[in-house]
């Protein structure tokens, strides 16, 4: 199908590839011939007899093509599983980069001891944050037929299976497959939150516990590998924990109100005890240890009548039969108990009957796997018992933390309301004060107890809208702790008064706290620097933030501790606001600045990467991007997004799970590693980068705010369609304005991903490297030479070159074909044109040879699907300006025809935005 790799395990994966991929459409295409679609049959990609003829035909194309290219996604994920095998099986497990036999190596290389390596490994906490941005086209139906499909192929690899059998596989295949077809793609009505919090719960349940255990046990055995005592990994805690937004981002989101954020809490306590107690479910058949060949330890035996006792007095398990029936298993019962106790925990938490904290399950843990090494069954209880309790310390009694978030306008607002409310100032003239003014009013505030309402009041929408959840955060931090709960998170943070408005809201409520020092607050308040003005204006905002009296006494700073400050850096604003590369390295540059102020005001920088699915919102190989992090903003403690279909593509199979949970726990590791013992940082090309990113800032302004941009944009892409698209609770625009600042990031790329652009992965760029080059060409050359050497170029670079390949000019053509004046088409286009040619032309100066020989794998994915792709965005080229020229009924009837067709190229593509 496609050119071919010299490299010989490439070339048997891609031979792979191509046979999974023609079994599966094989089987598509006898699932539409047997309902009756022959034409469709016909046409399906790479089997179909006139494939290549398809385009403005069926309506229904655009639903074969999107099951079809589903199919490719899935043979493609499987396919890196089975060559990640190999070369294991034929390298070792140090082969396969980024994970942990690979990162440890190169930690020892550096010259780690064995001390400073497990001093890195205590640090380390990397927090995946499942958030429920629109960019999820697929119904969670369709998710799961996915991985029903991906199961049967999986089993077709058993080579003792007989003919009989693989013919009966093939035919449940072809029966998912009807399924898929019949399911249809679209969703039907915009998801609600309910239904995206629970997808998110799936993983958080169902993939990621599996996922940290089989880490923790790749990370033993390339320990041991290494020739380190297996029994310090014990000194090392949990390495990676979770986080969501879904019910808890109120950024432009009207629908997440308190009841959200408390059943959300709710959902996610219910849930970690459900994990738990799974896992203890598991623990006791594995420990059906006799009591006529061990007696029970006199502290196992304690424990037993002790949990006995509390489970029959809570009214759970009838104590006396469950010991009656395990009496001669007296490990097993002690976890039968436990497990007893996190049901009444489960299932009546107000009662304080079952487990209240995750500390109570851990000593009893604990007093297991003692009884387990007192009998000489250590190794039981390093198997079975250890995992649990790491399990444990994984997951909680929360699962994941919920973070809430709300942009600083609106907080604003709430503020005005309550001081117009409380008789000190009306909302208006508040807003229009100085920073000078709001600052004097913050502070003195700050150093009272005195809330601004009676109880009761209602001051104004906003106002409420933030108490009421605070409101819920305060109750949960008096029933439960602090546990489960993330930060409150400050989208736009233009000025520290941003984040000091929160603490005075946070008072209001309780959730901060006037202690013999001053005020107090629960949670700590994260800034989110966004734009390119905000990312530079950030260090100060820090520091002043850091040396407020409530900061302090928040963090404890002072105390003789070193507490954790965490911050937010945005990747898909930065990017909308001023490029690829001047967004990329102003925000290397405010992680570096940033780092150094939290140091010097006695804390650990803690960096939050608020990363999208596409290279325009900070996409890129997960061990690639950590490579290329400031020296020193990497102290051990992470969070970093997870959004969207990105959610599925790496985590809906197991497989795919464990390893891309390993890869982001060990590059995490290795990165931290190399802030702290590394060589010192070079910054000799720091000049030089600094006028290529303000080069290719004002070539991307240029374009953006060029007179009727907007017009060209809103026809040339299917924005307008987008903003029709069920893809998410969440809405489009961020207040309803039809500006480019209203609009959020993700359509802004998915609609250029769509109409195949790929502009905010590498508009602007061309234009300062050639800038460079001609004005500056040694300095040029430094820059080529330095691509290899340096982990940041190298990464922006390779991502703004997949960017350009993934682009399609004469599919851009189409599209702007679209563009109902002539002079306006030609005006932008003619600079696009010339802003593509120049990046390509500089890429292929910086990297020299041909980009199929750099990267077969890249070149092979995009080869494979570019035909069949090409159909699909003529007839969407087509159903657009029909649609377009519709109005009222007839151009609602039509839009599902449009929706196919979006997620159909979406699936191509495997991207939304």
């Amino acid at each position: 199908m496609c050119a071919r790799s010299k490299h010989p395990l490439r070339e048997e994966g891609f031979r792979s590839l191509e046979e999974e991929l023609r079994l599966l459409t094989e089987s598509f295409a006898v699932v539409l011939r047997r309902m009756g679609e022959d034409e469709l049959a016909d046409l399906l990609p790479w089997v179909g007899a006139k494939a290549e003829k398809a385009g403005e035909t069926k309506r229904s194309l655009g639903q074969a093509y999107s099951i079809a290219f589903q199919l490719l996604n899935i043979v493609e994920e499987r396919t890196a599983a089975r060559v990640r095998r190999r070369r294991e099986t034929q390298s070792g497990p140090a082969a396969e980069k980024g994970l942990w036999a690979d990162n440890l190596a190169s930690m020892k290389a550096l010259g780690l001891t064995e001390d400073q390596m497990i001093e890195v490994l205590r640090v380390v906490v990397v927090e995946p944050v499942l958030t429920a941005h629109p960019t999820e086209a697929k119904r969670a139906t369709v998710r799961e037929l996915h991985r029903e499909i991906y199961g049967l192929i999986n089993a077709q690899e058993n080579a003792l299976y007989t003919p009989r059998e693989l013919a009966r596989l093939r035919h449940h295949i072809e029966t998912r497959l009807e399924s898929l077809w019949r399911t249809g793609e679209i969703q039907v009505t915009r998801p609600t939150i309910e239904a995206e919090r629970d997808n998110a719960l799936h993983y958080l349940r169902d993939i990621f516990p599996e996922a940290v255990k089989r880490s923790y046990v790749h990370l033993s055995e390339a320990w041991t590998t290494e020739g380190f005592a297996p029994e310090r990994l014990a000194e090392v805690g949990a390495f990676v924990r979770f986080g969501t937004w879904i019910g808890g981002d109120r950024d432009g989101h009207p629908f997440v109100t308190n009841e959200v954020t408390r059943t959300s809490l709710r959902a996610l306590r219910h849930n970690a005890l459900r994990v738990h107690r799974r896992g203890l479910e598991a623990l006791a058949s594995d420990l059906p240890l006799s009591s006529l060949f061990q007696a029970p330890p006199a502290p196992l035996a304690a424990m037993i009548t002790r949990l006995g006792k509390e489970v029959k007095a809570a009214g759970g398990v009838d104590a006396p039969e469950l010991t009656s029936r395990e009496r001669e298993e007296p490990w097993r019962l002690a976890t039968s108990l436990m497990r007893a106790k996190t049901l009444l925990a489960q299932e009546a938490p107000e009662s304080g009957r079952g487990y209240v904290k995750p500390a109570e399950l851990d000593a009893d843990l604990a007093v297991l796997a003692e009884a387990l090494n007192e009998i000489g069954a250590g190794q039981l209880a390093q198997d079975f018992v250890t995992p649990l309790r790491r399990q444990l310390d994984v997951f909680g009694f929360h699962l994941a933390t919920l973070d809430v978030r709300q942009n600083s306008a609106f907080h604003e607002k709430a503020l005005g309301q309550l001081l117009e409310a409380a008789g000190v100032v009306k909302a208006s003239d508040y807003a229009a004060w100085s920073t000078a003014q709001k600052r004097e009013l913050l502070d003195r505030e700050l150093m009272s107890p005195r809330p601004f309402l009676a109880t009761g009041a209602n001051a104004g929408a906003e106002a409420e809208a933030v108490l009421s959840c605070y409101r819920v955060l305060a109750e949960h931090v008096a029933r439960h702790g602090q546990a489960g709960l993330g930060a409150l998170i400050v989208s736009m943070t233009r000025c520290t008064e941003d984040l000091l408005t929160v603490y005075l809201l946070a008072r209001e409520v309780g959730l901060a706290r006037w202690s013999e020092g001053g005020l107090v607050c629960a949670l700590p308040v994260v800034p989110l620097f966004e734009t390119m003005g905000d990312l530079e204006e950030g260090p100060a905002i820090v520091s002043d933030f850091l040396s407020h009296p409530v900061t302090q006494r928040s963090l404890g700073l002072g105390d003789g501790a070193c507490p954790s400050f965490q911050m937010m850096v945005g990747y898909s604003d930065s990017n909308k606001d001023c490029g690829i590369f001047a967004s990329q390295w102003a925000l290397h540059r405010a992680q570096d600045a940033l780092a150094k102020v939290v140091a010097k005001g006695g804390a650990s920088p803690v960096f939050f990467h608020g990363r999208g699915g596409t290279v325009g919102r900070g996409a890129g190989p997960t061990h690639w991007f950590m490579e290329a992090l400031a020296a020193g903003s990497l102290q051990g403690n992470m969070r970093m997004t997870e959004q969207g279909e990105t959610i599925a593509q790496k985590y809906a199979h197991q497989a795919s799970a464990v390893y891309n949970v390993e890869l982001l726990t060990a590059s995490t590791a290795a990165t931290t590693a190399r802030h702290r013992f590394g060589a010192e940082r070079d910054e000799t090309l720091w000049p030089l980068l600094d006028q290529v990113s303000a080069w290719s800032r004002d070539a991307y302004r240029e374009l953006l705010h060029a007179p009727d941009f907007m017009s060209f944009y809103r026809q040339a892409t299917p924005i307008d369609a987008l903003e029709h698209a069920r893809i998410g609770s969440r809405p489009s625009r961020r207040t309803g304005q039809g500006s480019l600042d209203d609009l959020r990031a993700i359509p802004w790329v998915f609609s250029w991903t769509q109409s195949r652009f790929y502009l905010p992965g590498w508009f602007g760029a061309g234009s300062a490297l050639e800038r460079l080059l001609k004005e500056d060409p040694k300095g040029f050359e430094r820059l080529r030479k330095a691509v290899r050497k340096t982990p940041f170029l190298r990464y922006v670079l390779t991502n703004i070159e997949s960017s350009l390949v993934s682009s399609n000019e004469a599919i851009m053509d189409s599209y702007a074909g679209l563009v109902e004046d002539a002079v306006l088409r030609e005006r932008f286009m003619g600079m696009i044109r010339a802003e593509f040619a120049r990046t390509q032309a500089m890429m292929t100066e910086i990297f020299r040879g041909t980009f199929e020989e750099r990267r077969p794998r890249l070149a092979f994915t995009l080869q494979i699907r570019e035909q069949a792709l090409t159909q699909l965005h003529r007839q969407q080229v087509a159903l657009l300006k029909e649609w377009r020229q519709l109005s009222g009924r007839e151009a609602e009837a039509m839009l599902p025809d449009l929706l196919l067709s979006i997620n159909a190229i979406a699936s191509g593509l495997r991207t939304t935005g």
